[in-house]
C-alpha cells in the first residue's frame, strides 16, 4: 500500500476538478444578435412569433452532464466540465461569492484555519450551496480532519449528487482509511458521471487488481 503521505496530494487532485471560485464571475449578456426582435416590437406586432423559451439553469446543467457522459475525448470532456464548474461556482449571493474568493486565497496560502472560518460563514449564508460544502471538505481534509471532511462531502452530495470531485475526495479518504472496496465504489460512481476524467481513471486502475482480484 502506498504511503499515507500521498493521500493529501491525491485529495487535492480530486478538488482540482472544481475551478477557483474567486475567479469565476457571472457574465453579462452580450449584445443582441442582429435581426433579433425586442419584446417591445412584438407587443406592437403580436403576429410576430414568440421567442423560444430559454432553458432553466437546472435544465442547462442536466444537458451539460449528458454531454459530459457522452464526450469522446478528454479534451472535449474538460471543456464541458469547465462549464459545469462555472455553474457550480455561482451561489446566487454576492456576499457568499466574495467570501469564497477569500477562502480560496486563504487555502492557497495554507491559512487553513482562516479558510475554514470563512467557509463556515459561507455555509451559514448559503446552506444549499453544494460547492461551499465541497470546499470546506477540502480545507478540513488538508487541516487533518478527514472525519469532518467526509461529513461535508456527504452534505455536498446531498445537494449535488453528480459532484464527481466530491466523490473522488470521498474515495481518497476511504482509501486512506484502508477501505479500498468502498473507495472503489466512490471512484466508479464518479467515473460514470465523468468517464474521461483521467485522475479518476488512474484511481480506479490503481485499485482494480487489488479489489477485483480479492473479490474474484
Amino acid at each position: 500500500m502506498k504511503s499515507s503521505r500521498l493521500f493529501p496530494a491525491a485529495f487535492a487532485l480530486a478538488f482540482a476538478a472544481t475551478l477557483s471560485l474567486g475567479s469565476v464571475q457571472a457574465q453579462e449578456s452580450g449584445p443582441r444578435r442582429p435581426g433579433a426582435v425586442p419584446n417591445l416590437d412584438r407587443e406592437e406586432n403580436p403576429a410576430l412569433p414568440a421567442p423560444a423559451p430559454s432553458r432553466s439553469p437546472a435544465a442547462t446543467l442536466d444537458r451539460l452532464f449528458e454531454r459530459l457522459a457522452a464526450a469522446k475525448t478528454a479534451e472535449e470532456a474538460k471543456g464541458i466540465a469547465r462549464l459545469i464548474q462555472r455553474r457550480w461556482a455561482r451561489s446566487g449571493s454576492d456576499t457568499a461569492d466574495l467570501l469564497m474568493s477569500r477562502a480560496q486565497e486563504a487555502m492557497q496560502a495554507k491559512e487553513l484555519d482562516l479558510a475554514i472560518e470563512l467557509l463556515d460563514r459561507i455555509i451559514s449564508i448559503e446552506p444549499n450551496w453544494a460547492e461551499a460544502w465541497n470546499q470546506r471538505a477540502n480545507a478540513l481534509f488538508l487541516a487533518g480532519d478527514p472525519i469532518r471532511s467526509m461529513y461535508d462531502i456527504g452534505e455536498a452530495l446531498k445537494r449535488e449528487p453528480r459532484h464527481y470531485g466530491a466523490m473522488m475526495g470521498l474515495g481518497t479518504i476511504l482509501r486512506q482509511q484502508g477501505d479500498d472496496k468502498r473507495a472503489m465504489v466512490a471512484y466508479r460512481k464518479a467515473l460514470e458521471i465523468y468517464p474521461q476524467f483521467e485522475a479518476i481513471k488512474d484511481a480506479v486502475e490503481a485499485l482494480k487488481m487489488e479489489v477485483d482480484g480479492r473479490d474474484a
